[in-house]
């Protein structure tokens, strides 16, 4: 179908994978950390603040080769995962995992910039009511943040789906197995007459990214609709 190699469309169906499970695994700690840094301040907070937003600013390669020495067979962690049959590196999981600390940043301040634009005395006044910390953030907080929640999961599946540098180090380039959208693009550049297939590979990304931004904007638009509705 279009002119693309089995390879090619398992590249996709994978890196629609590795992208799912990437931001549905982001979702709750990045919730817990974006209503940390929002709304609290403790010890270590600037710390926890860099730490998250460390591989914006570090090479995705180098973000891959540390997972690889923390979480590689004989990485610092790894080794004792894998004695339990849990393994990451060269598997596509360890794509997902990658691909989760690559757009975690970008999830987290998102939903972070959206709980910050929450008036407090909401969150108060609820509390006052006899309002447990959860149930405000449930019922108050989450409600009224979720455009921005939404805009930021988006933003991590749009990221997961695109990347490449630490996904590559980190799992490796293997067919069927961790060869995601962006390898398959970069191996076909690498031989005579693949530059048909990887441009059509490049549009398939460019439409696949534009649909999820689509998507997120139809959420966005309908969960603001419904907050002034109630």
């Amino acid at each position: 179908m279009f002119g693309l190699p089995p390879d090619a469309w398992n590249a996709v169906a994978l890196s629609l994978q590795v992208a799912s499970v990437a931001t549905l695994a982001s979702l709750l700690p990045g919730l817990a950390v974006a209503w940390l840094l929002a709304r609290r301040r403790f010890p270590g907070r600037a710390l926890l603040d860099g730490l998250v937003h460390l591989p914006l600013i570090l090479p995705p390669v180098v973000t891959g080769y540390l997972l690889l020495l923390a979480l590689g067979r004989r990485g610092v962690l790894g080794g004792a995962l894998a004695e339990i049959g849990i393994v990451f590196a060269f598997r596509w999981t360890g794509a997902a995992l990658a691909c989760a600390v690559m757009g975690f940043p970008l999830m987290v301040r998102a939903m972070r910039l959206s709980i910050e634009a929450v008036d407090p005395r909401l969150e108060q006044a609820a509390g006052t009511l006899g309002a447990s910390p959860l149930a405000v953030f449930l019922t108050v907080t989450l409600p009224l943040s979720l455009p921005g929640c939404i805009a930021g999961a988006v933003l991590a599946f749009a990221k997961a789906m695109g990347e490449f540098g630490a996904t590559i180090t980190f799992v490796s380039n293997i067919p069927g197995e961790t060869q995601t959208l962006p390898s398959a693009i970069y191996t076909l550049t690498q031989f005579p007459g693949g530059e048909g297939p990887a441009l059509r590979l490049t549009l398939i990304s460019v439409a696949l990214s534009v649909a999820a931004l689509l998507v997120s904007e139809f959420l966005a638009s309908r969960a603001a609709r419904r907050l002034r509705a109630g």
